[in-house]
């Protein structure tokens, strides 16, 4: 595809939720925009490459100096919980409710039920990181995934795969319904988040 146009467009296509129609108006947008403003963005995309990184105990990204990400390495956090989520958005959701200070781990996304798919779920990641967890005080998972028949899926698919482990100590739960069905959790207003938690069952 030679034409720019037409290859920034089929580029904003594969971003999630954006079809051909709202790909075309952002490349619009960038033709309206001033020089500086197109620079701006080409130089925040060419510094995704440098200075994000993956966070090794939760795998989300950040763009801290050290290995591991700002929460991961605050002392303050409660090592006993770890909340699992299926997208860094999801995790700064949870955050962003001020409710809950335990560990993260992102895994990555939910299972497609069209297809069933696991690929690209970090599953041996973290059932790998357990032991260890364990070892510094770990005793609830909390399975955060968003109110839908794929979140559903995937909390039954993760509890089935800790429960292997046969870790009888840690109790596994799941967000309360204060978050109503069909509902993405990197969406959800604070107060929801925090009556999620706090009715996990």
């Amino acid at each position: 595809m030679s034409d720019p146009l037409e290859r920034l467009v089929s580029i904003f296509e594969k971003f999630p939720g954006i079809g051909p129609r709202q790909a075309g108006r952002f490349v619009q947008h960038l033709l309206r925009s001033s020089p500086a403003a197109r620079r701006e963005l080409s130089e925040a995309l060419l510094e995704l490459g440098g200075s994000v990184h993956q966070c090794p105990s939760c795998m989300r990204y950040h763009s801290g100096e050290g290995k591991l990400c700002s929460i991961c390495s605050n002392p303050q956090r409660d090592l006993g919980s770890l909340a699992v989520v299926a997208s860094d958005a999801d995790l700064t959701a949870l955050e962003a409710s001020g409710t809950y200070r335990g560990m993260y781990f992102v895994l990555g996304g939910t299972i497609s039920l069209a297809s069933e798919k696991t690929n690209g779920l970090r599953e041996k990641q973290l059932l790998a990181s357990i032991p260890s967890r364990l070892k510094t005080g770990l005793k609830e998972i909390i399975l955060a995934f968003p109110a839908n028949p794929e979140g559903d899926a995937t909390a039954v698919r993760v509890r089935e795969q800790l429960q292997t482990l046969n870790e009888p100590d840690i109790k596994i739960t799941s967000l309360g319904r204060g978050l109503s069905t069909g509902s993405e959790l990197e969406y959800a207003d604070p107060e929801t988040i925090k009556n999620a938690l706090e009715n996990r069952h």
